[in-house]
């Protein structure tokens, strides 16, 4: 020291100097990207292609030489996460969703260990290989999109200890075996999303996920029986079209009072459609074609009533490819919001009734017409109904072809795409032929 610096004034210049050095360190800190992120965002990164890394993409601009939380949207890390969370003055990951721009690679590359994660989105790219376990330690995750890649293998267990989950998206890839049972873990699920993979097995039991709306789990090989208890209460939406399924519908479907849509088309479902459908509370699209279903309404202790369809809010249904027989049910015309009626391809006989016809041309007050009315490929006979006789081609999408009328000449455009039966096939099903 020297001899003309006196004690108090280095003293002070030495606390500023601590002072200085202290908030700049503090603000550093402040805004720093904690380490463990920093590392699962670079890991993640190099796990990719690099050929699949495209100019001007969101994982392009990613430049670790600088913080990333600090330089989010800036021209070193445009875009592709977010950094909504600081803990203990460290700036934490909240959130990856990537661009859809052809990236690949595995996700196997990172320990992803982000414990403020809340949403992991890398649809709509060509990530392959199997799902790691390691994803069950994003613990605060909310929504996981890995929609439309190449991921194979199992559906891991895993998934199902992600508590706060809501959306699961894993739909387009070609995972395969079960459904995890784990699932029914997922207590705040909202949205299902599977379809169009490899899965196979029993539709698991979901039935006490109280949150959980929508489930689409069509285009597998989902077998079995679908069982009454295991459908959630809470579903307004249900797809599981074009699977293996079989034995009759599930009883309780009545007891799911908010189902708005449901698709089990294209299975192997067979005995009778209840009445329920029809007089369902908010059932609005209804599809089941292409199942072995013989009989509408005969329910051990149903019996049709006057009122049948009044009460229904159904817009479309479809019950075509089936082996439905009888005469065309007359209650379906009451349906006062109805405009979208498929029975064709089935055995239904007798003539058409003239209800059909007048809500196709001339509905009553406060009902909907039928837009698109398809009957062809029965066995129905009799004249064509007056009031179709003077509709012109547009007015309606009507079909009539392929059964067993007299007379359906193409003059007419319900009658054009395919000839009526032979008289031969008619008879031979029984039919009247004049």
């Amino acid at each position: 020291m020297s001899k003309h610096t006196s004690p108090l004034r280095f003293s002070l210049h030495f606390l500023l100097l601590i002072a200085i050095t202290f908030s700049k360190l503090f603000l550093y800190v402040d805004s720093r990207t904690y380490r463990g992120d920093i590392k699962v965002l670079k890991d993640l990164k190099n796990g990719l292609d690099p050929r699949s890394i495209a100019p001007g993409s969101c994982l392009s601009s990613w430049d670790f030489s600088v913080d990333p939380c600090d330089h989010l949207f800036s021209d070193r890390f445009t875009c592709g996460f977010r950094c909504d969370r600081v803990v203990f003055g460290s700036a934490r990951v909240t959130e990856i969703t990537l661009d859809s721009v052809g990236y690949s690679g595995s996700l196997a590359s990172t320990t992803w260990n982000l414990p403020y994660l809340q949403t992991l989105d890398i649809s709509d790219n060509s990530f392959s290989g199997s799902v790691p376990d390691s994803l069950s330690k994003l613990i605060r995750l909310q929504r996981l999109g890995l929609s439309r890649n190449s991921f194979s293998g199992e559906i891991p267990t895993s998934i199902g200890s992600l508590p706060r989950l809501e959306e699961l998206c894993l739909d387009s890839n070609r995972f395969q075996g079960p459904i995890p049972s784990s699932f029914v873990k997922l207590i705040n699920l909202q949205r299902l999303e599977i379809q169009q993979n490899n899965i196979s097995g029993e539709f698991p039991y979901l039935g006490s996920l109280k949150n959980l709306n929508f489930i689409d789990a069509s285009d597998n090989k989902i077998s079995g029986e679908i069982q009454s208890s295991t459908l959630p209460k809470s579903l307004v939406e249900l797809s599981i079209r074009t699977n293996h399924l079989q034995g009759n519908l599930p009883d309780n479907i009545g007891d799911i009072e908010f189902l708005q849509v449901l698709d089990l088309s294209h299975n192997m479902l067979s005995g009778p459609v209840s009445s329920v459908l029809f007089n369902h509370p908010s059932l609005q699209q209804l599809t089941l074609s292409y199942n072995n279903f013989t009989t509408l309404l005969q329910v051990p202790g149903d019996n049709i009533n006057i009122n049948m369809g009044l009460t229904s809010k159904l817009i479309a249904l479809d019950l075509s490819h089936n082996q439905l027989r009888g005469f065309l049910p007359a209650f379906m015309t009451t349906m006062p919001k109805l405009s979208a009626l498929s029975l064709e391809y089935n055995e239904f006989t007798g003539m058409i009734p003239s209800q059909y016809a007048l809500k196709v041309a001339a509905p009553g007050a406060n009902t909907s017409p039928f837009e698109r009315l398809l009957l062809g490929g029965n066995y129905l006979f009799g004249l064509i109904p007056g009031p179709l006789m003077g509709m012109k081609p547009g007015s309606a999408n009507v079909s009539l072809v392929d059964n067993c009328l007299y007379m359906c000449p193409e003059t007419f455009f319900f009658c054009r795409g395919g000839d009526q039966k032979s008289v031969v096939d008619c008879k031979s099903f029984g039919t009247v032929i004049p």
